[in-house]
């Protein structure tokens, strides 16, 4: 029998994660709650597949009424941890769009209640799943990179245009800006990758005439000695990505897509890095995880990371003072 899902908030997102989970044999999307009904109905008109599912504006009543296995949590990102702590306490699984929380404390108590219920958490950074990504993990883990000695990850996005009068825009919703919102793959990727966690964080951060973050200028100290930076440019003309990731042995450098290994001999040129495309999405590693299939690759604990740096980056901004990371 499939695994059976229930939609947690229906907007763009929710596309993305339709398109891959009709594909899945193993996976059926049986209802859907969302407040606003214009979302669901342009979700069913966009799936057919939808046309017959239960509709609902709460997602306690969805909980109370369905029969469900799984739930995706899609919606405003302070609304994930009471969702998702809701449905845990139905025994069910929940893949969840990021930033997985808003709060540190958040964070462990949802993987508390995970472990306590035993059921899979899966955080959907799908960077996880790129072979680019998978390829600069594998090798530092293999200690060909040898030690990672600095970090520098950039980001430039028109999230201050594009994001304007949404809820992404709103404090109470949002949790934060695009440090918290599209800035959390940068985060999450690199502590994903290098395996290193944060030890003191020093952030400025501009808000520019908004509630929340816009410009993050964030410099971390890493518990191995390691430092690096990270830069999230709200207010860019331009989407651009750029991390180089220096090791004892060598270096990566990622340029918006295409990765470059240098091999650590003293002026020898780095060379692009031929890989397969992704096998593999969280979606269907969700189902598969359920299934007893395959290995978590996007777990909670990677939310508590991210929303770890974050916080403390907000907290550094907010005081002018660095901060330890406990």
């Amino acid at each position: 029998m499939a695994i059976r899902i229930g939609f947690i908030g229906c907007g763009g997102i929710a596309n993305g994660h339709m398109q891959r989970l009709e594909k899945i044999e193993d996976a059926e999307v049986v209802a859907l709650t969302d407040p606003n009904p214009s979302m669901m109905e342009r979700l069913q008109k966009a799936f057919p597949k939808l046309a017959g599912v239960q509709k609902f504006a709460d997602y306690k009543e969805m909980l109370e009424k369905v029969k469900l296995d799984a739930v995706g949590i899609f919606s405003p990102h302070t609304l994930h941890f009471q969702q998702a702590m809701d449905c845990l306490d139905r025994g069910l699984h929940l893949l969840m769009e990021k930033p997985m929380v808003c709060k540190v404390e958040h964070a462990r108590k949802l993987i508390a209640k995970a472990e306590q219920k035993k059921r899979v958490v899966l955080i959907s950074y799908q960077r996880h799943y790129m072979p680019q990504f998978r390829y600069m993990r594998e090798i530092i883990q293999k200690g060909e990179l040898g030690e990672v000695r600095f970090i520098a990850a950039l980001q430039t996005q028109n999230w201050y245009a594009g994001c304007k009068g949404t809820w992404r825009h709103t404090q109470e919703l949002s949790g934060g800006g695009q440090l918290n919102d599209s800035g959390s793959h940068l985060v999450d990727i690199i502590l994903w990758t290098t395996g290193l966690a944060p030890a003191e964080i020093f952030a400025f951060i501009d808000n520019l005439d908004t509630p929340v973050d816009i410009n993050s200028a964030i410099s971390v100290k890493f518990k191995n000695g390691a430092e690096g930076t990270f830069t999230v440019v709200g207010d860019s003309p331009v989407w651009w990505e750029d991390i180089t990731i220096w090791g004892t042995k060598g270096v990566f450098f990622y340029r918006n897509g295409v990765l470059w290994h240098q091999k650590g001999e003293v002026n020898k040129a780095p060379e692009q890095v031929t890989l397969p495309l992704p096998a593999s999405d969280p979606d269907r590693n969700f189902i598969n995880v359920i299934l007893g299939k395959e290995q978590n690759e996007s777990p909670a604990i990677g939310g508590l990371r991210v929303i770890e740096l974050t916080e403390s980056a907000w907290e550094s901004g907010r005081t002018g003072k660095p901060i330890i990371i406990k």
